[in-house]
């Protein structure tokens, strides 16, 4: 459960009322200041303090060209962060005995070329596969459609033996969503409305990428100029466009918003999503071969273990959310800007509602 260190009565509820308006007007301040100093056009912030939902708030442009006004039923991308929802519905498959994460990915995707085969689930979740990713640096392998990519991808050597080292993939989440699909018996996206977004009340919330029409979906915008020759070209607002083909959806491709995430995080800290034994083990770090723990837990960016344990969902440098388990406050803020990286500053937020306890 996302609760506080101290029960909320050996507080006066006046005090915790007061506490909670300063620390709401002190985050306005703070998101104002930091859209300023890093330019961003639109932003959403949502904060969770002990299962409760006490800011969720909207402030500059959904679309800069056009002067709409971003709202809290404005649109934007997860990205990566994405990634957890599908490590969720792994731990709900899992809970309910239809998925066993410490299994080869063979047992459910008996197709799979045979040195991926004694790859594990939970591996997949953690960037500890060692296999090779459907992505390079300019897309989908090859350039082609996602059938061709596949074909690519699957044609390459393993880049490490499983569990070896931690290696960020979407060729991961790609067999994700088809596990998702097979042991659930309906598609991936259908999955998580179901099991995640009709429970959490996300009425907003679909999947995407900047090829599809979508009502309310903010425009995607960067500071970095187009390549030129010019050595004095200034940084300029521009259009961003991200690709993000329905295979990749479970790696990336959520467009929600930051009031939907925070009911989303309501709901998986209060049991509607998952039992406390399996949210446990679904943000607990994935230890590599050598015993050490590795950066990512199922679906989760581990941000610290312990003391004060921090996971996350981090995405497109321009949207995150960051749970304090400890602290009972989960933080969601949600931008138009690549490079904005709110994970940055989310930290800030969270210290305002719950500071971390310092040593004795």
């Amino acid at each position: 459960m996302l609760i506080s260190a101290l029960p909320l009565t050996a507080v006066p509820l006046s005090a915790v009322s007061a506490n909670q308006d300063q620390a709401n007007d002190q985050t306005r301040r703070l998101i104002r200041q930091t859209m300023l100093e890093q330019r961003i056009p639109g932003l959403q912030v949502a904060v969770v303090k002990d299962g409760q939902i006490v800011l969720s708030e909207a402030y500059g442009l959904a679309n800069v060209e056009n002067g709409v006004i971003a709202t809290r039923n404005t649109r934007f991308p997860l990205n990566s962060a994405t990634k957890a929802f599908t490590g969720v519905a792994a731990a709900q498959l899992a809970q309910q005995g239809r998925l066993d994460l410490d299994a080869p990915v063979a047992r459910y995707l008996p197709a799979l070329p045979q040195a991926w085969q004694d790859v594990r689930v939970r591996q997949l979740l953690a960037h500890t596969s060692g296999l090779p990713d459907i992505l390079d640096e300019h897309g989908l392998l090859g350039g082609g459609s996602e059938d061709q990519a596949w074909q690519a991808v699957t044609a390459r050597p393993m880049d490490a033996a499983p569990g070896q080292r931690f290696a960020y993939n979407q060729t991961n989440y790609v067999l994700l969503a088809r596990i998702i699909a097979q042991q659930s018996g309906i598609p991936y996206e259908r999955y998580l409305t179901t099991a995640q977004f009709a429970p959490a009340r996300m009425a907003r919330t679909t999947f995407g990428d900047s090829y599809d029409l979508i009502p309310d979906a903010a425009t995607m915008y960067s500071l970095a100029p187009r390549a030129t020759d010019a050595a004095d070209a200034p940084q300029r607002l521009s259009h961003w466009f991200y690709d993000m083909p329905p295979s990749l959806w479970a790696g990336g491709g959520i467009l929600t918003t930051a009031d939907d995430t925070a009911h989303w995080l309501a709901a998986l800290g209060d049991g509607r999503l998952l039992g406390d034994a399996a949210r446990a083990r679904m943000w607990a770090a994935e230890p590599l071969a050598n015993g050490s723990p590795g950066p990512w837990s199922a679906g989760w960016p581990v941000l610290q273990a312990a003391p004060d344990r921090q996971v996350a969902g981090i995405g497109g440098a321009r949207s995150a959310f960051i749970v304090y388990p400890d602290r009972g406050v989960a933080v969601v803020v949600l931008t138009n800007l690549v490079g904005a990286n709110p994970q940055r500053f989310i930290p800030r937020i969270a210290d305002l509602y719950a500071p971390a306890a310092t040593a004795p």
